[in-house]
């Protein structure tokens, strides 16, 4: 599998676009029709971190968290996602701890402040995530496919604000 991953053009998706989203709609289907969720992350990451609280306090007693500290389907959705990236890096050879040229061109090659910047995004995004009552795979794939008037909101102000960001980010260096 490596050798053939590694012998193929980079600039060629390794599933076409098509067979990915009909997946990702078959996925979603069956986690609808079975188990009556919608696919989302934000939620987990508060519950983890729930976990992680109760190891130190009674934090499971609060209303918030009550019953929900258990192992959840987000829990496996989450670690898959983990595992997933962690074997598509060793299967495909690309270091993901790469600093990207764009990066490294406006900003520098310091590893620790490249970190410091994404999970501060990753902080704000998940905040943003959680105060729109949903992340971006609970309002973009299965929000719209269930033509939630919030989902297209949502993912309309996530477009237009990365857009403007990312032209701020990178623009004001150049000038």
């Amino acid at each position: 599998m490596r050798a053939w991953l590694q012998a193929r053009d980079p600039e060629e998706p390794i599933i076409p676009w098509w067979l990915a989203g009909t997946i990702i709609g078959l996925l979603l289907t069956i986690s609808l029709t079975f188990a009556g969720h919608h696919l989302g992350a934000a939620s987990e990451y508060e519950y983890t971190g729930g976990r992680i609280l109760s190891l130190f306090s009674e934090a499971e007693k609060l209303p918030r968290w009550q019953g929900k500290l258990g192992v959840w389907w987000e829990t496996i959705l989450l670690l898959g996602v983990f595992v997933g990236a962690a074997l598509a890096a060793w299967l495909t050879r690309k270091p993901s701890l790469e600093i990207p040229t764009l990066w490294r061109e406006h900003f520098g090659a310091d590893r620790w402040k490249r970190y410091a910047v994404a999970f501060l995004g990753g902080f704000i995004m998940l905040f943003g995530a959680r105060l729109a009552g949903g992340c971006t795979s609970g309002h973009m794939i299965s929000g719209i496919s269930q033509l939630a008037l919030s989902s297209f909101v949502f993912a309309i102000t996530i477009f237009v604000t990365g857009i403007l960001v990312a032209k701020w980010l990178y623009d004001w260096r150049t000038a």
